[in-house]
């Protein structure tokens, strides 16, 4: 049988389809995304961290955010996170399945935003995925993306989030978390969102 023929008439999880019907709006919400993976292999590799903001209305909401660690156990060691800090750590911890359903519900419809966001969004479809959900229906804005287009500079020049920050003069600390990561990203998606007279 042809895949689309299978996915149409595949039995998609409750949560998965109450995401769906959040798109018959539009969001004026955006989510500042930040992951962390084992590699960039979608069949291989498995995200390990995700921290999120949400920006509305020109303002960071720190109390809306979703920050959690994803246990996976047989990862988590060669990605340098002992059992130990895994243990102690205060932050929400949850197997793979449990995250991707808290993140997606926390997500609903709104404008994913990050730093080579397309990377992030690839990972998480391809969890979703194992999930027998679909592909992430959000619109995607990269801050790579927007500072080129702001500079009338070539799609071939990358920047990293490092060079970005100090473009934008905003300090850097030592802390380099995913999501200290996340709130970088913020910031300099709301100094370009003005520059480039984005709503």
């Amino acid at each position: 049988m042809l895949d689309w023929l299978k996915n149409i008439n595949k039995e998609h999880p409750e949560f998965w389809k109450e995401y769906l019907a959040k798109f018959s709006k539009k969001s004026n919400r955006y989510v500042i995304l930040s992951t962390e993976s084992t590699g960039d292999s979608l069949e291989k590799d498995v995200i390990t961290y995700i921290s999120a903001f949400a920006v509305v209305d020109n303002a960071i909401l720190i109390k809306d955010s979703f920050e959690t660690i994803l246990l996976q156990y047989r990862f988590l060691h060669d990605n340098h996170l002992s059992n130990e800090y895994i243990i102690e750590s205060k932050l929400l911890k949850l197997s793979e399945p449990e995250a991707l359903k808290a993140f997606v519900e926390y997500l609903g419809n709104s404008i994913i935003v990050g730093h080579e966001v397309e990377k992030d969004v690839e990972m998480l479809n391809a969890t979703l995925e194992r999930m027998d959900c679909g592909k992430l229906r959000n619109e995607a804005l990269d801050i790579d993306i927007m500072h080129r287009k702001l500079n009338d500079l070539p799609e071939e020049k990358e920047f990293s989030l490092q060079e970005l920050t100090e473009s934008y003069h905003i300090q850097n600390t030592t802390n380099d978390s995913v999501t200290e990561k996340a709130y970088n990203i913020a910031l300099l998606f709301l100094k370009l969102k003005f520059k480039l007279g984005l709503k």
